[in-house]
């Protein structure tokens, strides 16, 4: 299983697949979570815009990924 770390929640689940380099482009992102590609715990998940939380796991072309979120602060 693999580690994504979020800076925040909730995320759409088609941004994770993008930004972590799973896709493409956003739009292949929405059309395979559309087609049932994707699972959210366990479950086909279509809903383009899922909000995903920590502690989620996405299954994706037989990965798995838990969403972590980071502990970093920002300081300025």
């Amino acid at each position: 299983m693999h580690t994504i770390e979020i800076q925040k929640e909730p995320v759409e689940l088609y941004k994770i697949l993008k930004f972590e380099g799973m896709t493409s482009t956003g739009g292949e992102a929405k059309l395979l979570i559309g087609d049932g590609q994707v699972t959210v715990n366990g479950e086909t998940e279509t809903r383009r815009r899922r909000k995903m939380m920590n502690g989620d796991v996405i299954g994706f072309r037989g990965d798995q990924f838990h969403l972590q979120l980071s502990t970093h602060t920002e300081t300025i």
